[in-house]
């Protein structure tokens, strides 16, 4: 029986170990606006970025909302190789241009829209903070069975006789 449930512990694992290899989505969330094409007169360039005046805190705010949009990047406040890839896709996502740089018009819209989808996601929360438990503090010990320990720990201290 021990042999058994071994073997159905290291299975278990064994189907779960894909958790460990993902790494940021590639793909885009829904998609909750667009481009309107009226207002799309020229393409966005270094210059157009440099009229928004976008400090280092300004482009890490960009960075984050691009992240909360599923458009996963690095918030470092520099907008380097990675992000500027990241800030085409959005542009090609939302029906703009793909240059990789933004316009006041492109930054609007980006506030806006990661300002609406948080407002979205609060109100389909079914839990508000009153109803979630009390996070522990302090150095007391803590006992978990979650996981791929917890399932480990549970099957070793069932072989050994210790619960």
């Amino acid at each position: 029986m021990r042999v058994f449930i071994l073997a159905l512990s290291v299975l278990g694992i064994l189907v779960g170990a894909h958790v460990a290899t993902a790494g940021p989505s590639m793909t885009d969330r829904d998609l909750l606006a667009s481009a309107d094409p009226g207002t799309i007169a020229q393409e966005a360039t270094q210059e157009t970025e440099d009229r928004i005046g976008l400090d280092k805190a300004k482009r890490r705010d960009v960075q984050r909302r691009l992240t909360g949009l599923g458009f996963d990047t690095k918030v470092n406040g520099r907008f380097d190789k990675p992000t500027r890839a990241v800030i085409a896709r959005w542009q090609a996502a939302r029906g703009y241009p793909r240059t990789g740089f933004l316009d006041t018009l492109q930054h609007e819209a980006l506030l806006t829209e990661s300002v609406s989808t948080a407002r979205a996601s609060l109100g389909s929360s079914d839990k508000s903070d009153d109803d979630r438990p009390a996070r522990r503090r302090g150095g007391g010990h803590h006992r978990s069975s979650g996981g791929p320990g917890g399932l480990i720990g549970g099957v070793v201290g069932g072989l050994f006789g210790r619960r």
